[in-house]
């Protein structure tokens, strides 16, 4: 069999299909339309709705190579030779085109003849009671008997719940040989790798109903997937995926930096496959529109690159490396994935951004580390516990192994068990909230009335008042037949001129009228495909469905709105050419108060950067440019460099919304006919919303000069008050703000003065015997540094004292000991002593035999506290 590159197979797997009648479509992204679902995870889940009926597709058969998702064993990434976060789904699709035949007899050709497999290496699996996918495999292709192999319905049977539509599949197996086996009784099916899975072929020909019974399908429908990754290791003959030159030179340039070999070492050869599939998935996600954030999509991201980096420290490299591997990146996947290099400098940044912010959450957790062992000592323990072990992984980062290669340094263990335990609860958590988000197929009533109906013809962009007829009418959920007064409801029109929530802008609102009744119009949506729900309350009479009505839209709300819409394509160009290429939208609100644009940058705008933006925006809208709308193909639209935007799903056919030569953006929205009609544009406010994204809330039209107009009053008054032109508010402010931190200084010096006095005034002196005597107090508001500092004074006097100093401030309390000399001598040990006293409030501590300290929950007495522990000080006399 020839060498190919991974890049080649891809190549070679598309034209093979296109060859074949299939169109080619270019990956959808890893950010999928269907709600249900975190990622892209397979390569079907772009063309769902025509597995479930709900729309209708333009051609009857397509191939994609579909970049995936997938992270419910993350854990196994490094350990195994098949498990990735990223990989590439090569897929054939077919809805009412060819069928099991072709694509069982196609597949193998591709798998022979063009990829050149040895075919007496190749197996099948088939569905037990598939006589068909039997026969093409025996009679078409000519597959032996002893090399179709039959399987319940766990493993060939798919379906996508517990009714609708489903069938049985048909896997290709690849025998690698007795090198790849697990012993004497490996088999097909075995879970080893010696007969590979390469290539699924799902038969969906079935409606399940409720019953459980099998009905036909009207239309017979094919989907296949095969990893890229898996195909490739076999064509280039090595062990496991990540040797291919998918991840191999990422791996290389890994090993070049930590000064190791690959093959040298397991720790070694794990890590460099992590970091190699991490990067990748990074690089991608970043590129679809993903942003760490503490939730969603961007957790994952923010854990992938958090594992990735942890991974490089346990080989040593200690400073931020991640960013070095993404030329690799670049170098491997940028042809076809021309996202990759448009979007380079956000990638770059959004990894050094967020590898140097671990890199502080990796200090932060070394201290609790470094003061848990402390802990452990003081205990005359041996053994880090599991739940510190796991907060360490959990909250900090820290890997197992690195915190076991950790106490190993200090003669410590781990309890390793309990660490296991404390994993498995958290995976069961993260199981049982995400089995609807790992669900491909959902279905509900939207759905059934897009089915139904069709997508909803909207005329609002030419037309704000229009004749309709009233479709269907629901109340509560359900479909009805008419709603009274008062009565909340959803409704469908035959056309509209209601614009529905969409690419951040708001839903119009308004009124539908008809015979005897009124429906006012609260908001329209976009639930399902291009049906249009209109949902508003009955205001007077009865409506009834089937009736005709006049729908009208709100037109002092649409025209705030245009406004909006537009001044946030002149707000989006102009932070390009203030900030720079790497600016991209990551998200928008367009409503008829104001609009809200967030944005990639990674550090904030300084105040002449937001000037120069605001000024641009304006200078625009006083040229009065006018606005082009154009119709036009996908393909065509971004080769004229039209800007596509984050949160919009695009068909083959697209809007471009042009501002003369200033702005090109693919948009659905509502815009004004020219610049000059926005008026005035304001920016009200611009923050940190996450790593690298920011916010900027803005406003136009008359609403800016209302914000203008308080401005200035609120100046005005301020003036008065102070006493000085306004001219001069800022020098007096700055005055004032100076001398209002002196007096602070004042105030905090004399406050520290004085608890200090109240503390040493309320220590209590105790003899417990062995020349050794016993200081206690306890005070509120004072700090850890401050009682250490009273502990120390009498200690420096007293060598034969143990001294317990206890304070609360705010909802902790903080307790310190310190032990003079001649009382150490005498068997009084610190860190044991507070760690038994801190136990009696809940707390935690320990540390050195001459000062310790502690720290727990707030309590109320905590003189009771100090009482008992005279008695705790004695039981260490000898």
């Amino acid at each position: 069999m020839e060498w190919k590159s991974g890049k080649e197979i891809r190549r070679l797997f598309v034209d093979f299909w296109v060859s074949k009648g299939a169109k080619h479509y270019d990956s959808f992204s890893l950010v999928p339309e269907d709600p249900t679902l975190l990622f892209t995870i397979a390569g079907m889940v772009p063309f769902k709705k025509y597995y479930l009926g709900i729309a209708e597709p333009d051609v009857d058969s397509a191939v994609t190579s579909q970049k995936c998702v997938r992270t419910n064993d993350i854990d196994n990434v490094g350990r195994t030779a098949r498990h990735h976060t990223f990989f590439e789904m090569l897929g054939n699709f077919s809805w009412g085109g060819y069928f099991k035949k072709e694509s069982i007899t196609w597949g193998w050709e591709f798998l022979t003849e063009v990829i050149g497999l040895d075919p007496d290496r190749m197996y099948a699996t088939i569905y037990k009671d598939d006589e068909e996918a039997f026969d093409v495999w025996n009679k078409d292709v000519g597959l032996p008997d002893s090399r179709i192999l039959r399987f319940g319905e766990d493993e060939n049977f798919w379906f996508m719940g517990p009714q609708g539509p489903c069938g049985p599949d048909s896997e290709i197996l690849y025998d690698q040989g007795p090198a790849f086996s697990c012993g004497p009784d490996c088999k097909p099916g075995c879970e080893c790798d010696r007969y590979l899975e390469i290539w699924n072929h799902v038969f969906t020909q079935y409606d399940r109903q409720e019953d459980g019974s099998l009905l036909p399908l009207p239309r017979k429908n094919i989907d296949t997937g095969m990893g890229l990754e898996r195909l490739t290791s076999l064509v280039q003959g090595v062990s496991n995926d990540f040797e291919t030159d998918l991840f191999r030179p990422i791996m290389d340039h890994v090993c070049d930096m930590a000064g190791i070999g690959y093959g040298d070492g397991l720790q070694g050869d794990m890590a460099a496959k992590v970091i190699s599939d991490h990067i990748r998935a990074v690089s991608f996600m970043i590129a679809d529109g993903i942003l760490p954030s503490n939730d969603g999509q961007g957790y994952v991201l923010r854990r992938l690159l958090r594992r990735a980096a942890r991974y490089g420290r346990l080989i040593g490299l200690k400073k931020a490396f991640l960013t070095d591997l993404i030329p690799n990146v670049m170098d491997i996947m940028a042809d076809p994935y021309r996202e990759l290099l448009d979007n380079r400098l956000t990638i770059e940044q959004v990894v050094a951004v967020e590898e140097k912010r671990f890199g502080r959450t990796l200090e932060q957790g070394s201290d609790l580390l470094h003061q848990e062992i402390s802990s452990v000592f003081a205990g005359d323990g041996s053994i880090l516990p599991g739940d510190v072990a796991f907060e360490l992984y959990d909250t900090y980062g820290y890997p197992l192994e690195l915190t076991r290669e950790i106490c190993e340094e200090k003669g410590l263990s781990v309890d390793e068990d309990g660490f296991r335990r404390e994993m498995e609860v958290q995976r069961e958590r993260a199981r049982s909230s995400s089995k609807q988000a790992n669900s491909v197929m959902t279905g509900d009533l939207y759905a059934e009335l897009l089915s139904e109906h069709g997508p909803t013809p909207f005329l609002g962009y030419d037309s704000l008042e229009l004749e309709a007829d009233l479709t269907v009418l629901m109340k509560e959920g359900k479909v009805v037949d008419s709603a009274s007064t008062g009565d909340s409801v959803e409704f469908l029109l035959s056309r509209t001129p209601f614009y529905a929530e969409r690419g951040g802008q708001v839903g119009d609102q308004g009124f539908v009228k008809g015979d005897g009744f009124i429906v006012e119009v609260e908001d329209t949506i976009h639930p399902a495909g291009d049906l249009i729900v209109h949902r508003g309350i009955v205001t007077s009479g009865t409506v009834k469905s089937g009736c005709e009505v006049r729908a009208m839209v709100d037109k002092d709300r649409r025209e705030a709105i245009t406004k909006n819409h537009t001044a946030t394509h002149l707000l989006h160009e102009s932070l390009i050419r203030v900030l720079g290429g790497h600016v991209r939208q990551n998200g928008s609100l367009v409503s008829d108060r104001f609009l809200r644009f967030d944005y990639t940058h990674f550090e904030p705008l300084s105040s002449g950067e937001l000037d120069e933006v605001e000024l641009m925006v304006n200078q625009e809208i006083q040229n009065n440019k006018t606005i082009k709308v154009d119709e036009t193909d996908l393909a065509t639209a971004k080769n004229l460099g039209a800007k596509a935007l984050f949160e919009e799903k695009y068909g083959d056919k697209v809007r471009v919304v042009s501002i003369s030569e200033f702005s090109s953006e693919l948009c659905g929205g509502v815009h004004v006919c020219a610049t000059g009609e926005i008026g005035l544009f304001k920016i009200i406010n611009d923050e940190s919303i996450g790593s690298g994204i920011r916010r900027i809330t803005a406003m136009t039209g008359m609403n800016a000069f209302r914000n203008y107009q308080n401005i200035t009053g609120t100046l005005k008054e301020l003036s008065s008050n102070l006493g000085v032109r306004p001219a001069r508010l800022i020098e007096k402010i700055k005055s004032m703000d100076e001398e209002n931190r002196e007096l602070q200084k004042k105030l905090q010096r004399y406050t520290i003065r004085s608890a200090m006095d109240d503390l040493r005034e309320s220590v209590v002196k105790t003899d417990i015997g062995q020349g050794v005597s016993l200081y206690v107090a306890s005070i509120e508001g004072v700090t850890p540094d401050q009682l250490r500092e009273v502990g120390d004074s009498i200690k420096d006097k007293d060598t034969g004292s143990v001294t317990l100093l206890m304070s609360s401030d705010g909802d902790r309390t903080q307790m310190v000991c310190m032990v003079g000399g001649d009382a150490v001598e005498k068997g009084l040990h610190g860190g044991k002593i507070v760690k038994e006293v801190a136990a009696l409030f809940g707390g935690k501590g320990g540390g050195r035999p001459t000062m310790a300290q502690a720290g727990g929950p707030k309590i109320d007495d905590m003189k009771d506290i100090l009482d008992k522990a005279v008695a705790i000080v004695k039981g260490y006399v000898k």
